[in-house]
């Protein structure tokens, strides 16, 4: 009898322990895969590629490379989160600055904290790299438009059903004059039940 017991607990360990882990499988990572209504990498990719698309096919690229014969900087600033999500405005403002590369309309300018790193980075060369491989100071190159935005949603439900409304806003403005030079806007909305 003390057998069986051992052996009927030893058997609900075993069902309980790989009974209860969960199963995972991985994915193509172009699979649009849609769980919980909430933002997601699908949406970030999808808004990012129509802004740039909407943002390069604009009057302003024409008439900034006609007038200077060169592709323009740019730096993608902040991108504020609005909403009650948690989303990663980093993983967002990624795929702006790969959208921009990948068109090869314009040019991309590091900034924020990572421009800060580079200038440390620089800085410690002063001291330590040989004249030979030491970068200089003052050779970085200037942004000519910075793209900064918002991203903003609306929740409304009833009972089970539930719509989740985004609306992404993106500018460029010259940096020079501060003047907007576009204005992009993405709206997207999303009935979970």
């Amino acid at each position: 009898m003390k057998k069986i017991a051992i052996t009927l607990s030893l058997f609900l360990l075993i069902v309980i322990t790989f009974g209860c882990s969960p199963k995972v499988s991985r994915i193509n990572t172009d699979q649009e895969i849609d769980l919980s209504g909430r933002w997601n990498d699908t949406d970030s990719r999808l808004v990012s590629e129509q802004m740039i698309q909407d943002a390069i096919s604009g009057q302003w690229l024409s008439n900034y490379s006609e007038n200077h014969n060169r592709r323009p900087f740019i730096v993608v600033g902040t991108v504020k989160n609005k909403t009650s999500e948690h989303i990663s405005a980093e993983t967002f403002i990624k795929d702006i600055e790969r959208e921009i590369l990948n068109s090869a309309k314009a040019r991309i300018i590091q900034g924020g904290t990572a421009r800060e790193e580079l200038r440390r980075e620089r800085d410690d060369q002063q001291d330590y790299a040989s004249l030979a491989t030491m970068k200089k100071w003052g050779q970085e190159l200037g942004a000519d438009f910075i793209m900064q935005g918002t991203i903003n949603s609306i929740t409304d439900s009833n009972k089970r059903q539930k719509l989740i409304f985004y609306q992404v806003d993106m500018e460029l403005t010259d940096v020079e004059t501060s003047e907007k030079v576009w204005i992009g806007n993405k709206r997207i909305r999303k009935v979970v039940k």
